[in-house]
């Protein structure tokens, strides 16, 4: 026995009467909105009070910029959207200055029929944008009057932002925006702004995101900014003496005159151009700038490269007695390896010496474009323990002195090492100047001063030697006959003979040998206490 489903009851006559009468009321309440943001339309354009007319358009550019403005052409549009077009607009913000701060060669203002009432505009869209931004205190204020309109979107990709400088002759420091847009543009909260731009210096590309303002118009400085960054392809290469690719990662908040910024930076190609020898540097770094100056702080900078640590701190900006930037770092480190500091700056496959290090130290490069060795200044501490030379020769020559202070007729087999090497260093014009330079061998102590010149690698450093046994036991042949001689002359202490040494000849091709004509070797004075066996001072930013 079969069943068939009964069909649905039919909706009763009030029920469909109230679903046409919600179609209705949907339909009515639509032809009405549109009918009066018709009429609107209409009651503005005939009484004048159109928005998107060239008066108000431009008096609302005129007061945003505080400049006068310049059009080669204007027109309104209203269907499909209302809004305008304008081309050729100048803004000249100082009449003292010939450059205008913006030309623009397109700008399409499109809006919306409803945000006749509620003051929004959708999109302006810039098209060939040039600003050039003047010298710091060159120009005069900005005096901008707060607009109630808020621009729900601007566009303005393929801008060029140029930043002049107090030197005429200088070229202009020019930023290529790839795409730039920034939205909920007004003065009621913060517009979120998103940006892809070409670096000038280092050549590189910028991607960044986040938000800014409201704009503080009394004081500009106290402006929020917030975001995050990531830098690519940043090469290094465009500074003298040094190379690599950068790319880098980060976030950052705060205002305008001080923007705290955190990140890290990778370059795996890193090598100072002396040396030439490629590098994986890593830093991870905290700071703030100064975006009102440009200024940039080094609050912490943790550096790795190979297996040495340092620790770095400083500013990257301008002194009060020149042009450009220039970066003083305060540098530490108290696990760091000799041979990968001396790899960055020789030649040779093998560094000339290997062992721990501790250094305390201030840099300062200055903006100018000579080479790096040239131009950069140091003055610090270190010391080394465990010290071994990587030349046959160069150790074979403290095996046999260590030898001879010992009274030994031949060097013990394994290598001797030279202990608590420490010193001070003066580095200026590509010659660093040692003084309070002293090592330590089995069975002898010395105490140097003197200089080693970066640039042609000569060495001139003079001092004192003491051993534990007789003098002539440091040489041999008719040099040790003659100091055999001379021993009774030399001053005594209880540790053993004092002697005036010499090291000469190139960095390569060193020479040891005595100086007894020196008197200025036996006035050397007493070394400080090593940076290896005190603990380093903090370096002061």
């Amino acid at each position: 026995m079969s069943s068939a489903t009964a069909p649905p009851p039919p909706h009763s006559k009030s029920e469909a009467h109230q679903h046409a009468g919600r179609r209705l009321s949907r339909k009515a309440i639509l032809l009405i909105v549109t009918a009066s943001v018709v009429v609107l339309a209409i009651v503005l354009v005939t009484s004048g009070a159109w928005p998107y007319s060239q008066a108000p358009v431009l008096q609302d550019f005129q007061e945003a910029s505080d400049s006068q403005l310049q059009v080669r052409a204007f027109h309104r549009t209203y269907f499909p959207f209302p809004g305008c077009v304008v081309e050729g607009l100048v803004f000249n913000h100082d009449p003292a200055v010939s450059t205008p701060l913006i030309t623009i060669e397109k700008v399409t203002i499109r809006g919306t029929y409803l945000g006749l009432l509620t003051k929004h505009i959708s999109r302006i869209t810039a098209e060939g944008m040039h600003i050039t931004i003047p010298a710091f205190g060159s120009s005069k204020p900005f005096h901008t009057t707060p607009s109630n309109i808020t621009i729900d979107e601007i566009v303005a990709n393929g801008a060029v932002v140029e930043f002049s400088f107090h030197t005429p002759d200088k070229p202009l420091l020019r930023f290529d925006v790839h795409e730039a847009s920034l939205r909920d543009v007004g003065w009621k909260g913060p517009l979120a702004y998103r940006l892809k731009v070409h670096n000038p210096e280092p050549p590189g590309e910028i991607s960044t995101e986040g938000k800014f303002g409201v704009w503080n118009k009394s004081n500009p400085g106290e402006t929020p900014i917030s975001g995050d960054y990531v830098f690519e392809h940043a090469d290094l290469g465009v500074y003298h003496g040094i190379a690599g690719m950068l790319s880098s990662q980060g976030k950052f908040g705060g205002t305008l005159k001080h923007i705290d910024i955190s990140g890290k930076t990778d370059t795996p190609d890193f090598e100072v151009k002396s040396g030439r020898h490629p590098m994986h540097l890593t830093t991870d770094f905290t700071a703030y700038v100064d975006g009102t100056h440009g200024d940039t702080f080094l609050q912490r900078v943790d550096v790795d490269f190979w297996k040495t640590h340092i620790v770095a701190q400083g500013s990257i900006a301008k002194l009060h007695h020149g042009e450009g930037k220039t970066a003083v770092i305060d540098l530490r480190s108290s696990n760091a390896r000799i041979e990968d500091l001396l790899r960055m700056f020789v030649k040779a496959n093998r560094p000339p010496m290997s062992g721990s290090i501790t250094l305390q130290a201030r840099a300062e490069i200055p903006p100018s474009k000579e080479p790096f060795l040239n131009k950069v200044k140091l003055r610090g501490t270190f010391g080394i323990a465990g010290g071994t030379f990587s030349k046959s020769s160069t150790q074979e020559g403290v095996n046999k002195l260590s030898a001879g202070a010992r009274g030994e007729k031949d060097p013990p087999d394994p290598e001797t090492v030279l202990t608590d090497l420490t010193g001070r260093v003066d580095l200026h014009d590509g010659i660093s100047t040692f003084t309070d330079l002293s090592f330590g061998v089995p069975g002898a102590d010395a105490r140097m001063q003197g200089t080693y010149n970066l640039l042609n690698k000569k060495i001139d450093l003079r001092g004192q030697l003491q051993v534990d046994s007789k003098i002539s036991n440091t040489t041999s042949g008719t040099k040790s006959f003659f100091l055999k001689m001379m021993e009774p002359f030399f001053k005594k202490k209880k540790k053993g003979e004092i002697v005036p040494v010499r090291i000469s000849g190139t960095f390569s091709h060193p020479s040891f040998g005595l100086s007894l004509n020196d008197k200025k070797t036996q006035t050397v004075p007493d070394p400080h206490p090593s940076p290896s066996k005190t603990k380093p001072e903090k370096p002061k930013p």
